[in-house]
C-alpha cells in the first residue's frame, strides 16, 4: 500500500496489521519531516517470498532505508537485512508474554555482516528520525529540517521547565 504519492525513500514494513498502531507513528514522523515513504505488510514467516522480494527490489525502487517492525520472534528486520544492503532499522514491538523483550533480542542479535540498527521497543518514532538522519547525510534540506525540529523540541522543553519551576514557586 503506497501512502505517499512522491517517490518513496523509506519503506515501512510490518509483519501484521496488528503492528500498525505503532508503525503509523513512523509514518506520521516521516510525513512531518517531508520524507516520502511507502508502507506495507509482509510477514517473514507467513510470506517469506514476498518479504525477500520486497527487500531485494527496494534499492531499484528508489528506497534508501527500510524500517521493519515486528513483535515476538521479530525475524522481519533480519530477513529483510539478509536480502538487501540498504540500511535496515528494526523496531521490536511490544507483544506476547515477554512484552517485547523477545522481539528486542531477536532484532538486535544479528550475525556479522547482516546488521540491523535497532531502536527501543515500540520505538517507531526514533526509527523514522534515524531514517531521516541517514538520508540527510546527502540531503542538506532534510538536515536543516532535522536541526529545526531539534531546536523546536529544546524550546518546548525549556518552556516546560520554566513552567514547572514557576508552579513550584522556584523562580
Amino acid at each position: 500500500m503506497q501512502t505517499n504519492p512522491s517517490s518513496p525513500l523509506v519503506g515501512i514494513l510490518m509483519g501484521s496489521d496488528s503492528d500498525l498502531s505503532v508503525m503509523e507513528k513512523a509514518a506520521a514522523t516521516l510525513q512531518e519531516m517531508g520524507v516520502p515513504f511507502e508502507l506495507n505488510i509482509s510477514s517473514a514467516h507467513r510470506m517469506p517470498d514476498k518479504t525477500a522480494e520486497y527487500a531485494r527490489t527496494a534499492r531499484e525502487r528508489g528506497l534508501a532505508v527500510i524500517i521493519a517492525g515486528a513483535g515476538m520472534a521479530a525475524h522481519l528486520a533480519g530477513v529483510v537485512a539478509a536480502h538487501t544492503t540498504l540500511p535496515v532499522i528494526g523496531v521490536p514491538l511490544k507483544s506476547g508474554a515477554l512484552k517485547g523483550v523477545d522481539a528486542l533480542y531477536s532484532t538486535v542479535q544479528m550475525p556479522p555482516g547482516i546488521p540491523v540498527a535497532t531502536v527501543a521497543i515500540d520505538g517507531a518514532v526514533n526509527a523514522a528520525f534515524l531514517a531521516c538522519q541517514i538520508i540527510a547525510v546527502h540531503d542538506a534540506e532534510l538536515a536543516k529540517r532535522l536541526d529545526d525540529k531539534r531546536a523546536e523540541t529544546r524550546t518546548k522543553l525549556e518552556e516546560k521547565a520554566r513552567k514547572a519551576k514557576a508552579d513550584l514557586g522556584l523562580d
